[in-house]
Formats: C-alpha cells, structure tokens, sequence
C-alpha cells in the first residue's frame, strides 16, 4: 500500500508541475504589498478585487492568498483570475468580520499578503468533473478554463440559491456546464470511473459529493473545517502560560485555548494556511500521540 501512495504522489506532482503549478502547499513566501486596482461587484454579496504589484509570483489554479488585514485578522481568498495575468484577483462573499473588512477596500488602497500557495492543486487530468456552490467557484473557474484550453473531457455543475447571487457566470467557457438553482438530484451523474472529481462549497455538497463518489481522484477544498470524529480527550499544556487546559473529544487544541485567550491568532482552521502555527504546534489541527499536547510559546 505504501508502495501505491508513493508512486500516486510522484505522479500526482508531476501532473501539477507539468501545468505550471506546484504540487504542495509548502510554507507562506515573503509578505508582499500589493495595490487595490480594481472593485467590482460581481454578484450579490459578492465583491471581486484585483491587486497589483511588481514581480508577482507566478501561481495556478487552485492557489489561494493570505490577507493579513490592517484589523490584525488573516483570511485566506482562492485565486480566481487568469494566471497569465499581471495581477491577482480575488472574490469576497460577506460572511463575517474578515469579509467585510477586504470589501471595504478600495482603488488605492494597499494590503499585505503572503502567497501564493496551493493546497487544492489541479493536475490537469481528464476525465473530470467539477462541483462548485456558490462562492465555491473561485478556485474551480481557473481550473475549468484550464481544462477547457487543454482540451480535457470536462464537465461543471455549478449551484446557487439565485443567478444573481452566482459570480462569475459570465466568464465560464462554453461547453458541459450544469448551472442549477438549489441542489436538487444527483452531482455526478457525468463522473467517468477513471475519472476525477474537484469540489468546492459547503459542507452539506460536499458530503453529497463524497456519498455519490466512485471514481479514481476526489479533490475538494471547504469552507470551515470538517468536525472533528472518531476524536479522544487529551490536554493541551501552555508551558510559557504555566497552565493545562482539557480538550474534550469533540473540541479542538485552538478552541479550547482560545476559551482562555480569545486573542490567539487563527484563520482557516484546516492546518494548511499556517496561522495556528505556535513554535511548530498547529493548534488548530495537531492532536497529541499520548495524552499530552505541549505549546511552548504559550
């Protein structure tokens, strides 16, 4: 079995590679300031943003940004332009305090970001399909179009409550597109068994996505971290604090220390965008091997 892992991941790679991209999510690049250039609202509760800098380094589909935003929050927005473009493009759906923050931003204004990184890659391999809900095609539309220019076997089905609450309609390439109002019946009645599957949306697609899964690739990127199963109780020990904190099964390092210190920096809380990280602690994600989890710098 550690044999097939092995060769699926160098071949996995070198699929990403051989469309531009890198295949691993790594560690954030130096911090860049970059210029509003342009706002539009691209749908209801949507707001697009470009941003503008020299020597922007290259990215592909599925690659995200971190914004580290004047407030002190960071969130973390997929790329959803063109990656031969010389600026970056993001879309923001208000859901919160983070959200309404980047859409207040204006021509002009100047942000710090770290990236781009990727931890949702797109190898380029056909046959494919893709799901996306709502704000979830930022990541996916870069990837259709590649897939589009490649030639590939795609399809897309794409959902929202309402057309006008939709972004980017208007851009998605002609061919097998799936535009549904609610999410009514199968998502992968196109999905070949050789074939792969790149999801993104809330948490409620992508378990109907994963129950109707029988190919061979299932991709998909979340909203909000998954809950956490199958989980025990341990501590969590904050050395520098000199207190132990009890991290119920169902709970996780950074939600329990966050109960003690609400200030405690996080973003994501799915371990890849680097936020939680406390002296090489992921408090977001990390769970101990014994009954003991130790933060040093805490």
């Amino acid at each position: 079995m550690l044999r097939g892992l092995t060769w699926f991941g160098t071949f996995y790679d070198a699929a990403v590679l051989r469309i531009g991209g890198r295949a691993r999510p790594g560690t954030a690049r130096d911090a860049l300031w970059l210029n509003v250039v342009e706002r539009q609202r691209v749908a209801d509760g949507v707001v697009s943003l470009r941003l503008g800098g020299t020597g922007l380094p290259a990215w592909q589909p599925g690659c995200h940004l971190d914004l580290h935003l004047p407030s002190g929050l960071r969130r973390q927005y997929s790329l959803c332009g063109n990656p031969e473009d010389d600026t970056y493009r993001i879309a923001v759906r208000e859901v919160g305090a983070g959200s309404r923050e980047v859409q207040a931003l204006h021509v002009g204004d100047r942000i710090r970001v770290r990236g781009p990184r990727n931890a949702f890659p797109f190898a380029g391999i056909g046959p494919v399909v893709f799901v996306a809900g709502g704000i979830g095609i930022t990541p996916i539309l870069p990837m259709v179009h590649a897939a589009a220019k490649a030639g590939l076997d795609w399809r897309l089905v794409y959902c929202g409550r309402s057309t006008t609450a939709m972004p980017f309609l208007d851009e998605l390439p002609i061919g097998h597109v799936d535009i549904r109002i609610g999410r009514g019946g199968p998502l992968l009645d196109d999905a070949q068994p050789g074939g792969a599957v790149y999801c993104c949306g809330p948490a409620s697609m992508l378990d109907q996505v994963r129950a109707e899964f029988s190919g061979r690739w299932l991709h998909f990127e979340r909203f909000s971290p998954p809950p956490i199963t199958g989980g025990r109780p341990f501590t969590v020990e904050l050395r520098r604090s000199g207190v132990s904190l009890h991290v119920p099964a169902d709970r996780s390092a950074l939600d329990v220390i966050r109960d003690f210190r609400p200030s405690v920096a996080h973003s994501c809380r799915q371990g890849f965008c680097g936020t939680c990280d406390v002296g090489g602690v992921r408090i977001c994600v990390d769970r101990p091997t014994g009954d003991r989890l130790v933060v040093e710098e805490l």
